[in-house]
């Protein structure tokens, strides 16, 4: 070790002697440059810092800098507002529209000018703007793959018929609004053809990716309405669309010829990327669909195939957007691919860059415009208009394709959600110099509120109509005697728990129904990913249940708040039994802890906690009485008893047990039947048992007293009867 130093020491000494040698050569050369004292003095003494912030304040004005500084602002607000929007059960997309608005002339930057002068100067809008259009081409072949063109094919009358009139009505009302707003409103040079061609489609746009999180959330993706809510918004994306295309096509193209010409090229591409470039796909997706496949050319393939689309569909003058769209839809539904794809892209997109696009939008929205009541007056025909035209155009025509009054509803209130398409159809308008200010403040005003009400109108449907129990309950026996309800985020916990409940019951399990309960906890996960997450957090329960040939039912949600769908879903049952893992906090002082806390407070049926230590198969149960509450484990004793268990020992702590009680364990099987009378438990040893089952007061109080012995414990299921 000396040794190495010695060197590196004499290393460094010989080089730092090297580089003095030339330094002081070099200077010798300067009377060849004439490079004379007094001016190398006169420039630094013009140096000269005046404040010793300066130099930041200097650094801070260079492009990079300035975009860095104005990146993590835009992230670090459009995340705060996302997870407050959220709490109050609103989609995170409307926080961050709502953060572009507080960050843009609106507040922040209205309020406090000299922010906006530093961190959003003029001059460095074109780089946002650029950085947020590059986004938004990600982000476009993200919905393209969410979309599964697939499903246009189920319920392809039905879901046709609302989703087209759902585009055909509000249109024709935008058009008809547009007539009364067009001499006060329009920018000037603008036909009125331009202007209502753009009002209608801005009317009839629906949010398919907000939408769709909306059905996932709310556990509707697996019910009739579910599907067909998604198959009309499918149907309504693709048709919304192409509609835009070639409305962007006649306002830029202005002639009758030159329309017909960007339209036509228009349609051939189409045709070209689903009848040439999707099949070649379809293979390429079925060689490259493991993640050991793939490597960066063919995501660099991926890549190109994106950005050259996008730019065609310039080129042809319909938009980069529908060209990045177009490319995410012809993408196989193989989900391993699309995994891995979106895997690649959605973060990058989705956190960093789309952001940007919500407070670029926010900058452009000046809500001050709208000084006096008139203009509010205007903004209100407006959001009244976007949603009877959505409203009344989905859920009328719902109804008469035989849907009930409810479901009708349902699917008029989703399809009324814009939220972050209805800024892309926004923004294009504006660019195009289509929308002026004032109209475009209003608009964007409108898709916040239109967005925001999806989730209390659904909530009101739900109160003032009987909310059926989802599909997955009502298919479960009715002659069922006992319904367990088992609730998992760790799917190989969910096995457990299945293991454990198939014990309490003896094949072929005709008194046994069993419910899987899986949740995602984050409700923006993207449907690509939620279906990945229900299929491998279903595999080991559904592969378990196959080998016991014990039936399930499966229930997959996505939720921010995990505590309320597991209590919704446990009600709505009416479980005798709800069956968790524990799963103890590290920032709780509780005897359980964490969100297992919330579970015994909030819910109100029977549950089960399993402290897993390694359990299997149950040979030996160790049933603990330290109270005469605690005799309501012995029906839970009895089920395992009547599951074929070899051995069941009650340690009980008085006498507590009758002779009716104990005759009806004895009678069960003979010498399988202990009782051992203590004073307390802690005087028994608790090992050499599979399996504890204890009360939640008894547990508190052995980890209170005999924290050791616990700890020595296998497996212990905690029990929390209700009164």
């Amino acid at each position: 070790m000396n040794r190495h130093i010695t060197l590196y020491v004499s290393v460094v000494i010989l080089f730092t002697a090297i580089l003095w040698v030339i330094f002081q050569q070099g200077k010798a050369l300067e009377q060849f440059k004439k490079v004379s004292s007094s001016a190398v003095v006169s420039s630094t003494t013009t140096a000269v810092v005046e404040s010793p912030w300066q130099p930041f304040a200097e650094n801070l004005h260079h492009p990079v800098a300035l975009l860095l500084v104005q990146v993590i602002i835009i992230v670090f607000f459009a995340r705060i507002m996302g997870i407050i929007a959220t709490r109050f059960g609103q989609p995170s997309v409307v926080g961050e529209i709502i953060a572009g608005i507080v960050l843009g002339p609106s507040l922040i930057s209205g309020i406090f000018p000299q922010f906006a002068a530093t961190i959003f100067p003029p001059e460095s809008l074109k780089n946002l703007q650029s950085l947020s259009q590059f986004g938004l081409v990600l982000f476009m072949f993200i919905i393209g793959m969410e979309l599964d063109i697939s499903i246009l094919k189920r319920q392809a009358t039905s879901a046709v018929i609302v989703s087209h009139a759902s585009i055909l009505f509000p249109y024709v009302l935008g058009v008809a609004l547009a007539y009364g707003l067009y001499i006060d409103f329009a920018p000037a040079g603008v036909s009125f053809t331009s202007f209502g061609l753009f009002m209608g489609i801005a009317m009839s746009i629906t949010a398919f990716p907000v939408l769709a999180r909306i059905v996932q959330e709310r556990g509707l993706s697996k019910t009739p309405v579910g599907s067909m809510v998604i198959t009309c918004a499918a149907a309504d994306d693709v048709t919304a669309w192409c509609i835009l295309a070639a409305v962007i096509a006649i306002v830029k193209a202005g002639t009758a010829i030159s329309t017909l010409t960007i339209i036509a090229a228009a349609v051939v591409y189409v045709l070209f990327m689903f009848f040439v470039v999707r099949p070649f796909l379809v293979k390429f997706s079925e060689v490259y669909a493991s993640k050991e496949n793939i490597n960066r050319t063919v995501i660099a393939f991926i890549f190109l195939l994106l950005l050259i689309s996008a730019f065609l569909t310039e080129l042809i003058g319909i938009h980069a957007l529908f060209g990045a769209f177009l490319a995410g839809a012809i993408i196989p539904h193989n989900i391993r691919f699309k995994e891995i794809i979106a895997e690649k892209i959605e973060d990058v997109s989705l956190v960093l860059l789309l952001p940007i696009f919500f407070v670029f939008t926010g900058l452009r929205t000046r809500i001050g415009l709208l000084s006096d009541g008139n203009l509010w007056l205007v903004c209100l025909i407006i959001i009244l208009t976007a949603v009877a035209g959505k409203f009344l155009g989905s859920a009328i025509p719902a109804r008469l394709t035989g849907q009930t009054w409810r479901d009708s509803f349902i699917i008029g209130t989703l399809m009324n959600t814009r939220g972050l398409m209805e800024l892309v159809v926004l923004n294009i308008g504006y660019e195009l110099g289509i929308l002026s200010p004032p109209v475009f403040a209003m608009m964007v005003l409108m898709a916040i509120v239109t967005t925001m009400m999806a989730g209390p109108m659904l909530v009101l449907i739900e109160k003032l109509t009987a909310r059926p129990q989802p599909v997955s309950l009502q298919k479960r026996g009715k002659a069922a005697q006992y319904q367990v309800l088992i609730s998992f985020g760790v799917p190989e916990m969910g096995r457990k728990l299945l293991h454990l409940v198939a014990q309490m019951s003896a094949p072929p399990y005709h008194n046994l129904s069993v419910t899987a309960l899986h949740i995602t906890p984050n409700a923006q996960v993207s449907p690509i990913d939620a279906e990945i997450f229900e299929q491998e957090g279903f595999a080991p329960v559904k592969d378990l249940a196959e080998q016991l040939r014990l039936p399930l039912q499966c229930i997959y949600r996505t939720s921010d708040d995990l505590v309320k769908e597991v209590k919704e879903t446990a009600e709505e049952g009416n479980f005798d039994l709800l069956l968790v893992g524990g799963a103890r906090s590290l920032f709780t002082a509780d005897k359980i802890g964490g969100v297992v806390q919330r579970f015994l407070q909030e819910i109100h049926t029977e549950i089960g906690i399993l402290i897993d230590r390694g359990i299997d198969k149950i040979k030996n149960l160790l049933v603990i009485l330290d109270a005469p509450g605690d005799l309501v484990l012995l029906p839970y004793a009895e089920r395992f008893a009547s599951g074929g268990i070899p051995h069941l020992t009650i340690l009980q702590t008085g006498k507590y047990l009758t002779l009716e009680k104990k005759s009806s364990l004895v009678n069960f099987r003979e010498s399988f039947f202990v009782i051992k009378d203590v004073d307390t438990p802690k005087e028994y040893l608790l090992e050499g048992y599979d399996l504890t089952l204890v009360t939640r007061r008894t547990y508190e109080k052995l980890v209170e007293h005999s924290a050791n012995q616990v700890a020595k414990c296998a497996s212990i299921l905690i029990v929390r009867t209700i009164n």
